[in-house]
């Protein structure tokens, strides 16, 4: 599973950790997150993240 970062304020998101603050378990794909969840940092929407570079 591919990690994205949000290009806004460069946070992370790991799917193996998830964001469990907000309800997203470990284990929960980029792609299956629900459309209304936002960066946890800076509040930035889902489609301003980008794949990670592997």
């Amino acid at each position: 599973m591919a990690t994205h970062i949000c290009t806004v304020c460069g946070y992370e998101y790991d799917p193996e950790v998830g964001d469990p603050d907000n309800d997203i378990p470990a284990g929960t794909p980029f792609e299956d997150i629900p459309e209304d969840w936002v960066c946890p940092v800076c509040g930035a929407t889902k489609d301003l993240f980008e794949p990670a570079d592997s």
